[in-house]
């Protein structure tokens, strides 16, 4: 077995396990994060063994302290149900399927303040590991555990090139690339791993390229 040191000893975290505990916390943060707005209620869809024995390991509480921000290795994710109360947050946490998926997945839908929604499905995978495999319907296929950049674009010849170009003129290398596109012609997004930080002014010019619609960073170390 190939087992890294992280997989034996697990994350420092509040218990009682890596997977339904640290990595579901972790999960609904990344997927916060991802969402980018304020939301005033939270439904997390429980597939596979977080919905039959989520419950006993605190999966629903830390879901939705990840939600809220907490981290995993936060003591205040023992009190999420009564900060959530305070919050005036709203959430539900019905069994779905999800087929295909990892036993430990979970379909995570932000209602937000404006009226939009922003639904991401992912899964926690050992050892407080994550994936994050879709946003909106749209394949994503990351781990947060790289600089991650999710780049709304129109789906149109030269830009995901010109986004190339200006991480490249920054000193970025991309070390995963993903497209994930509704149809030809219309809305795409970009999903890049970068093996380094990602200045803010490296943010504003991807802003600012024709055809970019908007940008977001995911860096649990920023």
């Amino acid at each position: 077995m190939n087992l890294s040191v992280f997989e034996v000893l697990g994350p420092v975290m509040i218990g009682p396990s890596s997977s339904h505990t640290a990595g579901a916390a972790k999960l609904a943060r990344v997927a916060a994060l991802i969402a980018g707005k304020p939301f005033d209620k939270v439904e997390f869809g429980l597939h596979g063994s977080f919905a039959k024995t989520g419950r006993g390991h605190g999966t629903d509480r830390a879901l939705l302290a990840g939600a809220m921000g907490i981290r995993e290795d936060d003591e205040a994710l023992r009190d999420a149900f009564s900060l959530a109360e305070k919050a005036g947050l709203s959430y539900s946490f019905p069994e779905i399927d999800l087929p295909d998926s990892h036993e430990n997945s979970a379909r995570i839908t932000f209602f937000h303040r404006d009226g939009t929604r922003t639904v991401v499905e992912g899964s926690s995978i050992g050892g407080g590991r994550i994936r994050i495999n879709s946003i909106d319907g749209l394949a994503a296929g990351f781990s947060a555990e790289q600089p991650t950049l999710l780049i709304a674009q129109r789906d149109i010849a030269g830009v995901v090139s010109r986004i190339g170009t200006i991480l490249a003129s920054q000193g970025i290398n991309i070390g995963v690339m993903r497209l994930s596109r509704e149809a030809r012609g219309k809305g795409a997004v970009t999903v890049l791993e970068t093996d380094s930080p990602v200045p803010d002014s490296a943010l504003e010019q991807l802003r600012e390229a024709p055809g970019v619609l908007s940008v977001r960073l995911i860096d649990l170390n920023r």
